[in-house]
């Protein structure tokens, strides 16, 4: 009887150490815009889209046990800056990543690629530097935007390309462009 009783309290203890929260670190994934609020736009292209697209997928490729990845919106609807700042101080992540889509004045331009925005800490720009050499050589400068103002935590802005760039657009419109561009998140998220 005795050995049954140690049986069952050993298979307890181990079902309760196997469902206890791990202690992974948050990186949070800001997709930019959304719900009536398009972000940039061309034709039927729009920022607030494409920055879930990738978002989500960052999402479903994350297969850490260090690093869970959480987004501050995972539909089509609109959260204000300070919801969103305020939401994840709450979460006191590792790091935050805003994605956005840049344009220019008129309808079609010569610029294209990535740049990098960075809060005025060590770490934010530590983290742009991981980010240019995983995504291109890029500019990456300080900015005073809410989302990198605002956050307690490291936060980087990236403008993932130009929407009225036609190579860029449609890249970053097409399923294999969102999927590449999350794969190398989720790379930079794990390099040690």
């Amino acid at each position: 009887m005795k050995a049954f009783k140690l049986l069952v309290l050993s298979l307890a203890s181990a079902a309760i150490v196997s469902f206890s929260p791990t202690n992974k670190k948050i990186i949070v994934i800001d997709a930019g815009h959304g719900g009536n609020d398009m972000g940039a736009t061309y034709n039927q292209a729009s920022e607030k889209q494409i920055v879930l697209g990738v978002a989500s997928k960052i999402k479903n490729l994350n297969k850490s046990e260090d690093y869970e990845i959480i987004l501050t919106r995972d539909s089509d609807q609109y959260a204000d800056l300070s919801n969103r700042t305020a939401m994840i101080n709450k979460l006191n992540p590792e790091m935050v990543i805003s994605l956005h889509i840049n344009r220019t004045p008129g309808s079609e331009t010569d610029k294209k690629g990535h740049e990098i925005f960075t809060q005025n800490s060590d770490a934010s720009k530590a983290f742009a530097e991981k980010i240019s050499k995983k995504l291109g050589s890029c500019k990456i400068e300080e900015k005073n935007l809410h989302i990198l103002r605002e956050s307690k935590s490291p936060a980087v802005l990236v403008e993932l390309g130009f929407i009225n760039n036609k190579e860029d657009r449609d890249y970053l419109s097409s399923e294999a462009g969102q999927k590449e561009l999350a794969q190398k998140f989720i790379e930079i998220i794990n390099e040690k």
